[in-house]
């Protein structure tokens, strides 16, 4: 009989909770309105001095990525976060890329 695979459970650190919100620049009670999760549970978790179970954990995170926040798993170099970028900038970058031509050095002092 073989078993499916169970998914792992949905990190979500402190810091990166702390550091999701910086990004799109959230306070604690921004995030607490969008969650729907009380402001004391967000500030104690963040401060590491209360564990919030999955589903809050789950809940926070779905509210961050909704917002922008883009989260980085642990890859052998650490988990984190970042800003999620926009169809628009995802094709502005495409274009600098293929605008071409030969890099050198700038002479900015």
């Amino acid at each position: 009989m073989s078993s499916l695979p169970v998914p792992a459970p949905t990190a979500l650190t402190a810091a990166q909770c702390r550091a999701g919100r910086a990004l799109i620049e959230w306070s604690q009670a921004q995030l607490s309105q969008s969650a729907s999760i009380d402001v004391q549970t967000i500030a104690d978790f963040e401060r590491r001095i209360r564990a919030v179970d999955e589903t809050t954990r789950r809940r926070l995170r779905a509210t961050l990525e909704a917002a922008g926040v883009m989260f980085i798993s642990e890859n052998g170099g650490g988990a984190g976060v970042r800003l999620r970028f926009s169809r628009e900038e995802v094709w502005e970058v495409n274009r600098w890329e293929d605008e071409g031509g030969v890099s050198g050095e700038d002479d900015i002092p």
